[in-house]
């Protein structure tokens, strides 16, 4: 009797599973989505200004633990730093698409496409310098691994306004009656 309980258990498991994954900001989520978590069900710029942020912790708390691991002055010795290596070259794979759709919701506006170039320079940069640098004293270790986030921030805020900016030019100046409702949708959609 057993043998048969097993098989049928694990079809109605299959069964109960959903067909489909969602996808957010064009990655599989919400509980598989480890690039933009904290960017549920929201547009593809979310997403990537959320993945901004969250890979580039990700990396940090590496760094982090190998600075725990070695002490500041060995963190970066041989193979001492190849955690925080992997992780940098990892999160610059799993970045490129949330981008890529970042760059093509904001097609709107030539301003908005080079700001987000730009950030993801900043971005990058950001993570190839989490290193500590040979004098840095703990507190100025930290300060300078903390101050990105307020760039990002400024950033992220500054692209968000060009966005819903280059939306509201876009939109018609006297739109036809239902077509107002798809340009406000619109705005919403690539303010996310």
């Amino acid at each position: 009797m057993r043998p048969i309980l097993l098989p049928l258990t694990a079809l109605a498991l299959l069964t109960a599973l959903p067909s489909g994954a969602e996808t957010i900001g064009g990655n599989p989520g919400p509980q598989y989505n480890y690039v933009c978590p904290h960017a549920d069900g929201q547009g593809p710029l979310s997403c990537y200004f959320d993945a901004v942020m969250h890979l580039y912790t990700m990396c940090r708390n590496v760094k982090a633990i190998e600075i725990l691991e070695f002490g500041y002055e060995q963190s970066t010795d041989g193979t001492n730093a190849a955690k925080s290596e992997y992780c940098l070259d990892k999160q610059k794979q799993n970045i490129g698409h949330p981008f890529k759709a970042a760059l093509h919701a904001a097609a709107i506006s030539r301003q908005a496409a080079e700001a987000l170039q730009s950030l993801q320079k900043m971005w990058t940069l950001a993570m190839e310098h989490l290193a500590w640098r040979a004098g840095e004293s703990d507190a100025q270790y930290k300060s300078r691994v903390s101050q990105p986030y307020e760039e990002f921030g400024d950033r992220i805020a500054d692209i968000r306004s060009i966005v819903a900016t280059a939306n509201i030019r876009a939109a018609p100046a006297h739109p036809v009656a239902g077509h107002k409702k798809a340009v406000v949708r619109r705005i919403k959609a690539n303010s996310n």
